[in-house]
């Protein structure tokens, strides 16, 4: 079989060589030849023919703008005359140096873009996985007879198994590669996602779900780390902040599809009374389709050539670098520009080698526990490795940029909506209707009762049937010779009531709906069993509209830090962003509608947007390319951890006050803001 690296040659001699295009390899590097038949003098290509690059003017030369190229020149010569002028260059310093010059001459084309398409579809599935459990609980509460405690492990499994996920697959990216387990871990989102669809019971939903969580918490660090080893120095802000956006349209989607599935509850089908697909299940199907979109795109984009090269896969790195560059030139219409690379620097990575145990020796379990260890160890010595004396200061400052942004982020994004279902619940509470000392005597209900308080009625040989009672209460009322048949209830009870001679015929009224009363020769018949849905009852759609216009109103401030992310600075960007949202929540002390309390939802978002982009590029910028994602997955595994703990502190004061949410967000906000401004500026610096 013919060697696909043929044309590789090792050179043993020669010195080191370093940046050489068009010549041989030094020792530490691998040289690349291409022979090709040698052409006449006056041969000349399709494309090219006729064509005189000597005759070509450039269109600003007489306007004294530089040429592009001329321009990339100026940088590389200034980067080389700053290592001489340093001190002992290291072999990765000048390998980030020179793929850096690689880079630039690849160019930013069509291969960028795809690959940008393919990781934003991955980085909206992480968009969208936070919105599932919020849009679907209303309905799978009453599917799977959920109690408030387990709705609220639900939502608290959410944001825990994505934790989980951020920590695991940042580690392991460093060190078994980015494109590998994005793979893997949107792989196994949809598999369990997928599953959790068809849950039947809480059990087996909060099994899937947590799984599904661990997989698509590894999106957000590969995806930016992954991509921004793609990227030129010029383009990496701009681009990163751009692919930012897919966040966004994430949330987007989830609102805009789960608006137009969830309350279709005809969407759905049955079969027999132990298996019940609704329509919300219909969505959570609806919501893996980014996650498969992305898994489909990465089958066709290869590894980053620069973690290969972190680990001497150079033939590897080489292959891709040139598809790249082919891929980008091509596009632009120059088939014939060639890559010129023949060498590239070979860092020392020996330290960093699996063990392996030869195939005759042990089981397949021994050797897989024996690599599973190995690889374990390798990871955590590089968490630790982020506490160092030269990223201690660095990890430090972003621990506490990330923690203080996710707090107050997080936590206000569910307090919006819960504060605006506080008031609907109040507005709603002073319409109740109050019936007092009432005596209705041999009538027929057949009307439902809503918003309705009843105190110390007598109700006697009256029939209650077909009905349908929400937000009911009877208070030391009198029951006697009554008949419930075919009753639905919500938030209906009987409290200090006296029950006699009644038959409850086929109604959901339990147990626990009669609060210290006393029965009589009183007989259930054929009670409902298990929860419904109520098929009636309108979704509010309210806080799919909240969720909506918040994820839209992102839209400004990500196309402003997109513009302006090399302009001003990622440190400037990050902390007066932080600042001016610590100044919109003070403004929440104003808001006592529902309409004021959406609009300050939506500027606080579209402000915010913009540090939690700035957050993003400077993560990948400060952390070398062997800790990036181990790096970025930690700080985003505590942006998790401060999400719960936002979240179940500002929902806490729901309904008591506001003073406390509002003054939490400020202080964090601030003091993010403030040790943002420290951060070093990382605009014009190679990628380490």
């Amino acid at each position: 079989m013919a060697d696909p690296y043929q044309n590789n040659i090792h050179h043993q001699g020669g010195g080191d060589s370093y940046g050489s295009y068009g010549e041989g390899g030094g020792h530490d590097g691998y040289g690349f030849r291409e022979d090709f038949p040698p052409q006449e003098e006056d041969a000349a290509s399709d494309v090219t023919e006729g064509h005189d690059e000597e005759d070509q003017t450039y269109e600003g030369e007489y306007q004294g703008i530089p040429h592009p190229d001329e321009e990339k020149a100026a940088q590389r010569a200034a980067r080389a005359k700053a290592r001489s002028a340093g001190s002992v260059v290291s072999e990765l310093e000048e390998l980030s140096e020179q793929y850096e010059d690689i880079m630039e001459d690849c160019g930013h084309g069509k291969f960028q873009w795809t690959l940008f398409m393919v990781l934003g579809l991955a980085l909206m599935a992480d968009g969208v996985e936070c919105f599932v459990v919020a849009f679907v609980l209303p309905s799978a509460e009453k599917d799977l007879c959920l109690s408030n405690a387990e709705k609220g492990m639900l939502g608290l499994t959410v944001f825990l198994s994505m934790m989980v996920g951020a920590f695991l697959w940042g580690g392991l990216a460093d060190k078994v590669g980015r494109r590998r387990c994005l793979i893997v871990a949107l792989a196994i989102n949809c598999v369990f996602g997928f599953l959790s669809s068809f849950a039947q019971g809480y059990g087996f939903f909060l099994f899937f779900r947590l799984l599904s969580g661990v997989g698509i918490g590894g999106t957000v660090p590969i995806v930016y780390s992954y991509f921004s080893e793609f990227l030129q120095m010029d383009k990496r802000g701009e681009h990163l902040s751009w692919l930012c956006m897919f966040w966004m349209i994430g949330g987007i989607y989830a609102s805009f599809t789960a608006w137009g599935i969830i309350p279709r509850y005809g969407w759905g089908f049955s079969m027999g009374t132990e298996f019940q697909f609704h329509s919300w299940r219909v969505f959570v199907l609806v919501a893996a389709l980014p996650a498969i979109g992305s898994l489909v795109g990465l089958t066709f984009m290869p590894e980053s050539p620069r973690f290969l090269l972190e680990n001497a896969k150079h033939d590897e790195a080489w292959m891709i670098l040139k598809l790249v560059h082919d891929t980008n030139w091509r596009a632009k219409g120059q088939p014939e520009k060639v890559f010129t690379v023949t060498h590239i620097k070979t860092p020392k990575t020996a330290e960093d080698e699996l063990i392996e145990i030869q195939s005759a020796t042990g089981t397949a379990v021994q050797r897989w526990a024996v690599r599973s260890l190995t690889l374990s160890k390798l990871v955590m010595k590089n968490v630790a490795s982020l506490l160092s004396a030269q990223l201690r200061s660095a990890t430090l400052l972003m621990a506490i940029i990330w923690f203080c942004m996710a707090f107050s982020y997080y936590g206000l994004s569910v307090w919006f909506p819960d504060m605006i279902k506080h008031l609907q619940h109040e507005e709603y509470e002073s319409r109740v209707k109050v019936f007092h000392r009432e005596r209705v005597e041999n009538f027929h209900f057949n009307f439902s009762l809503e918003n309705q308080i009843h105190e110390e009625g007598e109700y006697i040989h009256d029939k209650f049937i077909s009905i349908e009672m929400k937000s009911v209460k009877f208070e030391r009322s009198l029951f006697e010779d009554c008949h419930f048949e075919d009753i639905k209830s919500t938030d209906t009870v009987f409290e200090n009531c006296t029950i006699r001679s009644t038959v409850f015929y086929n109604t959901d009224l339990w147990e626990e709906k009669f609060i210290d009363c006393k029965m009589e020769n009183t007989t259930f018949e054929h009670n409902k069993q298990g929860c419904h849905l109520d098929t009636a009852e309108e979704n509010d759609v309210l806080i799919y509209l909240v969720s909506f216009l918040g994820s839209l109103a992102v839209l400004p401030g990500n196309i402003i830090s997109a513009l302006f992310m090399d302009k001003i600075g990622r440190a400037k960007i990050i902390g007066g962003a932080m600042l001016i949202s610590a100044g919109c929540t003070v403004f929440l002390f104003l808001s006592f509608s529902q309409s004021a309390i959406i609009a300050l939802q939506c500027l606080f978002c579209g402000v915010s947007v913009a540090a939690w982009n700035g957050m993003e590029v400077v993560t990948v910028e400060l952390y070398p390319a062997s800790k990036r994602a181990t790096a970025f997955g930690l700080l985003n595994a505590l942006c998790k951890l401060a999400a719960v703990l936002g979240s179940s502190i500002f929902t806490s004061f729901v309904g008591k006050t506001k003073a406390v949410p509002i003054l939490l967000s400020f202080a964090a906000l601030v003091c993010g803001g403030l040790v943002a401004l420290r951060l070093p500026d990382t605009r014009g610096k190679v990628l380490q």
